[in-house]
């Protein structure tokens, strides 16, 4: 009976710490990532970034899939030590999130997670020949083969996989994907407005 107490005690101190993240600056890049972290608890399960791919309006397939596919590729690499990650749940870890960093990316956030505005203004200056403030898909797919490292290929299937996400969700009726959309996403604040604005069209429609 006494051991009982002890580990829920372990177990609540354990979750604490792990939710701590919240109680200091976040990095963008895990402001990028806490959205999928629906109960806020510092860990993001494959179920949650399920959950959160449903929210911003993605079909099941396609929330099946990113869930896990970004939990079994990112996951892993954010395990604190000493931390026995639970099975099958593909847990990522927000305070580690920059440890999950794929190669072949743009370069927009640092090796600690944080924001790198020349990085940025970069991909419009090298691939957005239709207009500036824009990417078409055939600019995204340039974009993609110049951020290739040689013999990179889960570097190269993260890339293509977060583009044509984001690419089909969020292209206007012309196919330009924006740029203060893609700016949006690198600080989060894009999944919670697609979050809103799916709410609200679903309400309007229960009038």
């Amino acid at each position: 009976m006494a051991c009982e107490p002890a580990d829920a005690g372990s177990s609540s101190v354990k979750g604490s710490s792990l939710a701590d993240v919240y109680k200091g600056e976040l990095t963008p890049l895990q402001r990028h990532v806490a959205f999928f972290d629906r109960d806020k608890d510092g860990v993001i399960y494959a179920s949650e970034t399920y959950e959160g791919f449903r929210a911003i309006g993605a079909g099941v397939p396609l929330s099946a899939f990113s869930a896990l596919f970004i939990n079994g590729l990112l996951g892993p690499k954010t395990i604190p030590e000493n931390e026995k990650a639970p099975a099958f749940k593909l847990p990522i870890y927000v305070k580690n999130i920059q440890k999950g960093k794929h190669g072949s990316d743009s370069g927009v956030y640092d090796a600690n997670g944080w924001f790198v505005p020349e990085k940025f203004e970069a991909i419009f200056k090298k691939h957005a020949h239709t207009r500036p403030d824009a990417l078409t898909g055939k600019e995204l797919q340039e974009l993609l083969k110049a951020n290739r490292e040689p013999k990179d290929f889960k570097g190269w299937l993260g890339g293509f996989t977060e583009w044509k996400v984001l690419y089909s969700l969020c292209k206007d009726e012309k196919g330009f994907l924006h740029k203060d959309t893609v700016r949006a996403v690198y600080d989060g604040s894009l999944f919670e407005r697609l979050e809103k604005d799916r709410k609200s069209k679903e309400s309007t429609n229960k009038k």
